[in-house]
């Protein structure tokens, strides 16, 4: 039995040494429930040239009509061979200089990009909230959150139960009622916190946050971050894209570091941040 047991360890050491260290597999990591793996996942934008000016939309239709491939079509390889497993009850940040690929990544694991190589497997639904999520301006912010709730799937009933709670977190009422009035009348702040509020109110299996606790002052941002602890309590897990580096540190305990596509570095908030402030990759 001890033989085994020697050899045994002895496979899981030449296992663990033949992956790349951020891909190890861990005795912790087995323990817990997965709920995004990404698996040397590449994505690739496609950008059609086109003229411009009068024209041009017509050409467009000409060729489609006649299957004639756009000339000066240029690829970009946005993402490349990004692999790592994000577990239940995490936080995870994501961090990179603009155009890193840091927003490309959770719309993929959102189910809303393709991948051109590689996989995507989730646990349960994953849930985008960036500040650019539609809500419909025409709309009053009232109206915007009794539709936004029963998108998400919440019942008539859970929605009313939730309404005042979702207004009072936003903050929108604090200098008047802003609630009553269009969304095309908010801020960009306002809507941002508005869109985090609605998508707050319900547990998610994964929630995807691109810059939305960018917005708003500190008491928001405060609230923002409690209910993330109450939400990877609650559930699942939680991904946050932000430039402000205090508010990953505050939030996130692991964090990953993305540069021009690639995956720099995975690990320990204070590690990985600390390394991306100063330069550093390992």
């Amino acid at each position: 039995m001890a033989d085994t047991d020697v050899r045994g360890a002895d496979l899981r050491k030449d296992l663990e040494d033949a992956l790349p260290p951020r891909r190890k597999v861990f005795d912790a990591d087995v323990a817990r429930d997965p709920t995004v793996v990404v698996d040397d996942v590449h994505i690739v934008y496609r950008v059609h040239g086109a003229g411009s000016g009068k024209g041009s939309a017509t050409s467009a239709l000409s060729r489609i009509i006649s299957r004639k491939r756009a000339s000066g079509v240029r690829e970009v390889h946005a993402v490349k061979g990004v692999s790592f497993t994000a577990y239940k009850g995490e936080a995870i940040g994501l961090i990179g200089s603009n155009g890193s690929g840091k927003s490309t990544m959770l719309a993929a694991i959102a189910g809303l990009l393709p991948t051109e190589k590689g996989g995507i497997y989730t646990n349960g639904q994953p849930s985008l909230l960036g500040v650019n999520a539609a809500l419909m301006n025409e709309l009053t912010g009232e109206r915007n959150v009794v539709l936004g709730c029963l998108a998400m799937g919440m019942s008539p009933a859970d929605v009313r139960s939730r309404y005042q709670e979702i207004v009072e977190f936003s903050g929108i009422n604090e200098k008047g009622d802003f609630i009553s009035l269009p969304m095309r009348t908010y801020s960009s702040g306002m809507g941002a916190r508005l869109r985090f509020a609605i998508a707050a109110a319900k547990t998610h299996d994964v929630l995807l946050i691109d810059e939305a606790l960018a917005t708003g002052d500190q008491a928001f941002q405060a609230r923002s971050k409690k209910r993330i602890e109450e939400l990877r309590a609650e559930a699942g897990t939680v991904f946050l894209v932000s430039h402000d580096n205090a508010s990953i540190r505050e939030t996130c305990e692991r964090t990953i570091w993305i540069e021009a596509g690639e995956l720099i570095m995975d690990g320990p908030t204070e590690d990985v941040v600390g390394a991306y402030e100063r330069g550093e990759r390992p």
